[in-house]
């Protein structure tokens, strides 16, 4: 067990070199490239369809969290495999597999298909509130920027605009961060450490036994730099692309 992430960087690097601190970047990639996707995507068709169509008038804050929780639902289906990958080369020794293709073949090979997908219930627990934090509060945060500018949004060029962008994703991700922390723990753990045939209600007790509530929050300083960073830029690029095609940005409106 490491004392602090960097002792643990620098365990890893100085054992490995740098491409240890990366290991498993593949799976991460494939699999949040098409969670994204589906993520930011059904957002835009939730928030029209519960926004204008189905509850006109509805309070806007709601309609944000039911078309993040909606887009999310749909988004961790496709996630989930590569998350389950993802863990268990990270957990593993020695390694479970070299690259997504062979740690997909070899969970559908020992497990099935179902195999990819033990751990869905706690990653819906996981990403679910935590879109609904980042849209929401996103949203009201891009709002409240507008108004302490005191302009409208309109009256903003478009770099300007995703500048915007950028301090409400930040702002949306420590939020984030914060609320989606233990059940992230408790989704490596299931990943690396549920028994063949255990039920998830009963893996996650004899888990929480071991590790304990403070157990729950290992790692959430580095957690809160590396989502609010990255939330930012997932923001800033998503809103650049809407204004590359001539879109408005998200929010302030």
């Amino acid at each position: 067990m490491y004392s602090s992430n960097l002792q643990a960087w620098r365990s890893i690097a100085s054992k490995e070199g740098i491409r240890g601190i990366f290991y498993g970047w593949g799976p991460t990639l494939v699999g949040y490239s098409f969670q994204g996707a589906n993520k930011y995507g059904f957002y835009e068709v939730f928030k029209y369809l519960y926004g204008e169509k189905m509850f006109p008038g509805m309070n806007k804050t709601v309609v944000y969290l039911g078309a993040s929780a909606s887009a999310e639902f749909l988004a961790d289906i496709a996630l989930c495999p590569f998350e389950a990958i993802k863990v268990r080369m990270q957990t593993t020794l020695p390694p479970f597999a070299r690259n997504a293709r062979e740690g997909w073949n070899k969970v559908v090979s020992t497990e099935g298909y179902a195999g990819l997908y033990k751990g869905l219930y706690p990653l819906w627990a996981r990403q679910i509130p935590y879109t609904m934090v980042k849209f929401a509060t996103f949203e009201r945060a891009v709002t409240a920027i507008y108004d302490f500018l005191g302009k409208p949004k309109e009256s903003f060029n478009g770099l300007q605009q995703t500048g915007v962008s950028f301090l409400g994703g930040y702002i949306a991700g420590i939020g984030c961060a914060v609320i989606s922390h233990p059940a992230d723990v408790m989704v490596s753990k299931l990943n690396a450490d549920r028994k063949a045939g255990e039920g998830a209600v009963t893996a996650m007790s004899r888990i929480y036994s071991n590790i304990g509530f403070v157990g729950l929050w290992n790692g959430l300083p580095v957690r809160i730099l590396m989502i609010g960073t990255l939330t930012a830029f997932q923001w800033l690029i998503y809103d650049s692309f809407k204004v590359s095609l001539g879109l408005p940005t998200t929010g302030g409106h």
